[in-house]
């Protein structure tokens, strides 16, 4: 990211624009910029601030707070770092709190996808960065019941408990992160009969829409096969996670239903590795939880094309023999 660079953000009804700094990999803003944000007074900015760090949910160190000098200013301003802003954009009530939540999500979209998936190199002190970042962002939410999108907030939710995927960041240099530890014997073979079963139970279950489970095209068929594909007489995906992890990308992506995709796919990636007998540990517990399985769909649903087998990686990772 550039020193000094200035970008203007502009709130939703186009009312206000503000010169947001960026600097440090990070951006900061100021008392009255982020009174101007989120549509109120100063005085009560700074007493959100002044509790966020009297309650221990952020350090007051250079990392969160710098005096700069403002043209018209005599003394330095304090301006304070994005783990700063988002915390004070829970703790208000309002509706500019509410956009700048939006935008604060794209922001750790930003690090998680563009910056940690599609660069072949990614910096240690980065990988760091982004623990600070997901760690404060899921301690704010937890406390902040201010939510209404079930799916984002789960999005959120689940990252204070990425412990093993954010270990799994540090090999996102392509050479390192590997596929390994996984699951050979198969005893369940998934069919285009046999899936569609599971999910008109998932209908007659929880309901839906008419055009829940409606099939728009036959891709949804074409899915089926494509995970036992093979090539020169070997499978493209040879163990029960790489299939598992292929069949939730591909009905994720592939829209082949009217309604209900995302929760078709996260349901058939968990019928799939439990009549494989790979979907609990040892000690009854599930390789992947729910909320990391809503998180990871999201993920999915939202990322490019060429993005694909860094996705599919990720959720081997997630679900292999290292999570037991």
């Amino acid at each position: 990211m550039e020193e000094n660079k200035i970008v203007i953000y502009q709130t939703e009804d186009g009312q206000t624009q503000i010169d947001v700094r960026l600097e440090n990999d990070t951006v900061w803003l100021n008392v009255a910029q982020m009174a101007e944000l989120f549509d109120k007074e100063e005085s009560n900015v700074r007493r959100h601030i002044i509790n966020a760090f009297r309650e221990g949910e952020l350090e007051r160190d250079e990392n969160n707070v710098q005096k700069i000098h403002v043209n018209g200013v005599k003394k330095p301003v304090p301006f304070y770092s994005l783990d700063v802003i988002i915390s004070i954009g829970y703790r208000v009530k309002s509706k500019r709190g509410t956009a700048f939540r939006i935008w604060a999500r794209n922001v750790l979209k930003e690090y998680l996808v563009k910056g940690y998936a599609v660069n072949e190199r990614i910096r240690k002190e980065q990988i760091g960065e982004l623990r600070q970042l997901v760690g404060m962002l899921g301690r704010t939410i937890q406390n902040q019941p201010l939510l209404s999108d079930d799916e984002t907030n789960a999005l959120f939710e689940v990252v204070t408990d990425y412990t093993y995927a954010l270990d799994t960041l540090d090999n996102y240099d392509y050479e390192r992160l590997t596929i390994d530890k996984t699951t050979k014997e198969e005893p369940f073979h998934a069919t285009y009969e046999n899936a569609m079963e599971a999910i008109n139970g998932l209908r007659d279950k929880f309901g839906g829409s008419a055009l829940f489970g409606n099939e728009k095209d036959d891709s949804f068929k074409s899915s089926i096969g494509q995970i036992y594909q093979t090539f020169g007489g070997q499978e493209l995906y040879p163990s029960v996670e790489e299939k598992a992890a292929m069949l939730l990308y591909l009905v994720t992506k592939n829209h082949s239903f009217s309604d209900g995709n995302k929760r078709i796919a996260a349901t058939l990636f968990l019928w799939f590795l439990n009549n494989n007998h790979v979907l609990y540990r040892a000690d009854g517990t599930k390789r992947i939880a729910d909320n990391t399985l809503v998180a990871l769909t999201l993920m999915i649903a939202e990322s490019r094309t060429e993005e694909k087998d860094v996705m599919v990686k990720v959720v081997v990772n997630l679900i292999n023999q290292r999570n037991e």
